[in-house]
């Protein structure tokens, strides 16, 4: 679809004069640039703002757009994105992707545990993915996105690489000059496309390998036979490990968990999963500095309606 020129509107830092808003950055580093996807021809934006006091601007380019937006106020991190694709028809995951992108600008003190909540859904094909393998472009910052991306060996490759990398096509699109933002972060910004996969390199349930890689991932320049005695109780974890590396094949014991590739992990994970098999009640050992390991929940947040958002007085600063 062609784009639609939309009028002139004010930036962003004449938003904030306008409006008087004094910006925060631990709510919203860096702005989306909500003007420019509804430019690009988008039919519809749903925008998800936590920080009231931007209603009136983004009522304002909703108006200017011809109403294409929808706007939710609440917390990403606890939002159900599925509200936000409503009449969206949910395509088979093998098939074409549905007719809907995830597009956002995270706050950089939340990126990791949103992103993860999101890989969660993405392997249980739930929440926003129950409509199929919705792509989703994101920011982060730089060294985050670097460890996304990290290919094996790589001195980036991190527990993140693995778990993303096991749902999900990973591509380093560009970065961004932090200077380029409102308020400007210290660091430059990295923005990353996730590309569901229609496999995984390794089915088994989110919880479980997230578990796996990131017990094994403490002190990821260790050699293997020390991060992976981690996941087995200390009478045990000296022969268990030895299996799960006998597993592995690797020939050099000393191999470092960013060493390793999907195969590897994969035949890693598996071993475990065998022994846990064997043993139920191995799967309940919390790794050292690990509270619990039950399977991510979240609590949905509540969706206010337009005439609770026109009711709202978000003039001045909080």
């Amino acid at each position: 679809m062609a784009g639609r020129r939309l009028p002139p509107l004010p930036t962003v830092k004449d938003i904030l004069r306008i409006y008087r808003i004094n910006a925060v950055k631990n709510l919203s580093q860096n702005f989306i640039i909500t003007r420019a996807i509804l430019g690009q021809g988008a039919n519809r934006c749903a925008v998800i703002e936590k920080d009231p006091r931007f209603l009136p601007a983004l009522k304002l380019l909703d108006q200017a757009s011809g109403g294409r937006m929808e706007i939710h106020l609440g917390d990403a991190l606890e939002f159900p994105m599925l509200v936000t694709a409503a009449g969206v028809a949910a395509r088979p995951w093998h098939e074409a992707r549905p007719d809907v992108t995830l597009m956002g600008n995270l706050p950089f003190n939340v990126s990791t545990p949103l992103l993860i909540r999101w890989l969660n859904d993405i392997a249980g094909r739930s929440g926003l993915w129950s409509l199929g393998r919705v792509p989703a472009t994101l920011t982060f910052q730089l060294e985050v996105g670097q460890r996304l991306s990290a290919p094996p060996g790589h001195p980036a490759r991190s527990r993140l690489s693995v778990v993303a990398q096991n749902w999900t096509a990973v591509h380093h699109n560009f970065n961004i000059p932090g200077q380029a933002f409102v308020p400007a972060p210290e660091v430059d910004v990295a923005v990353i496309t996730l590309n569901p996969l229609k496999v995984p390199y390794i089915d088994l349930p989110f919880a479980t390998f997230n578990k796996v890689v990131t017990t094994v991932f403490q002190g990821k320049r260790k050699g293997l036979e020390k991060t992976v005695a981690n996941l087995f109780p200390p009478p045990l974890a000296q022969p268990l490990a030895h299996r799960v590396l006998d597993s592995v094949g690797l020939p050099n014991p000393r191999t470092r968990p960013i060493d390793l590739d999907m195969a590897a992990w994969g035949r890693l994970c598996h071993c475990y999963t065998s022994i846990l098999a064997e043993s139920p009640s191995l799967g309940k050992f919390l790794p050292r500095g690990r509270r619990d390991w039950q399977p991510l929940q979240f609590s949905p947040a509540p969706v206010l309606q337009p005439a609770q958002l026109d009711s709202l007085d978000c003039s001045g600063t909080v």
